[in-house]
């Protein structure tokens, strides 16, 4: 009973002293709130305006909130297929563009990384290469309800699947390490996409990472067996109803080293595979 009485004690001491540091901090001038938060993220600022008025009062302004948003936003909005209404502020603008809006003529979708503000992009499949994709015997592009694009890609037979897309690295978030996805379903009935495992490889200037993958797990498979699988082939349903794999990861500089390619593809077994809707290719930061 002693020793929980001091503990508590010390617990309350050191709260005390944790918000009389807080409040010497926000005693200091707003210019200067402002600059200390401009090198937190989004979530900490969030986070920080429950401590006190005076946080409250800074992380709210539009010139904090300018500071998070991407310096080319201006840009990328002008680019939007359907115009984005103007917000109230910067802070409404900031959580505007955590979902996804269609830029360039439904090429891309763009939104940024909720807790950081880093950017992400979609490419849509109509902006990919497949071998043959112009072969109706092979390819198909057909209407969606559950594509932001409005259309996918469907395999409807090769033997010989590959598949190449790319963003150029100047779109991206500097300083950043990304994770390439690709965003799919199997349609029912989908077959020959299970084994061998596809290849892919991820690359940017002279870096390049390389795995293996796997679209569609074995009917036969048991239970333990799946679940390991999807493990290592890091794929997961998303929200938004569509499956995701991990193609692999990539550093962005400066974003100045040109191209990030992404090439998937089985070659060596040449049965006939079917069945694959590919959404697109999406890349990610890292957090």
């Amino acid at each position: 009973m002693v020793m929980e009485k001091k503990r508590a004690r010390r617990v309350e001491k050191e709260e005390e002293e944790e918000r009389e540091r807080g409040n010497e901090f926000a005693k200091l001038p707003k210019e200067c709130i402002l600059h200390v938060f401009s090198f937190a993220t989004p979530r900490d600022s969030c986070r920080s305006a429950v401590v006190s008025k005076a946080f409250l009062s800074c992380t709210g302004t539009d010139a904090l909130w300018e500071r998070f948003l991407p310096s080319d936003y201006a840009e990328i909005l002008s680019r939007a297929v359907d115009p984005v209404s103007s917000p109230s502020s910067k802070k409404e603008l900031y959580f505007g563009l955590c979902k996804p809006i269609l830029i360039d003529g439904r090429k891309l979708s763009f939104h940024l990384e909720r807790s950081t503000g880093r950017k992400c992009y979609m490419v849509s499949s109509s902006s990919m290469w497949m071998a043959w994709r112009h072969e109706w015997r092979h390819w198909r592009w057909i209407s969606h309800s559950d594509s932001r694009f409005g259309e996918v890609a469907e395999l409807v037979s090769v033997c010989w699947l590959e598949i190449t897309g790319s963003i150029n690295s100047g779109l991206l978030s500097k300083k950043t390490w990304y994770t390439a996805y690709m965003v799919f379903k199997l349609a029912s009935g989908a077959y020959g996409l299970n084994a061998p495992p596809q290849k892919v490889s991820v690359s940017l200037g002279t870096y390049s990472s390389d795995r293996v993958i796997t679209l569609q797990q074995d009917d036969d498979g048991d239970d333990d067996e799946q679940e390991e699988e999807e493990e290592q082939g890091k794929r997961k349903l998303r929200d938004d109803g569509w499956m995701e794999i991990d193609l692999g990861d990539f550093y962005n500089d400066e974003g100045d080293k040109g191209e990030v390619w992404i090439h998937l593809s089985e070659c060596e077994a040449l049965h006939f595979k079917h069945g694959l809707l590919i959404e697109g290719l999406e890349f990610r930061p890292k957090i």
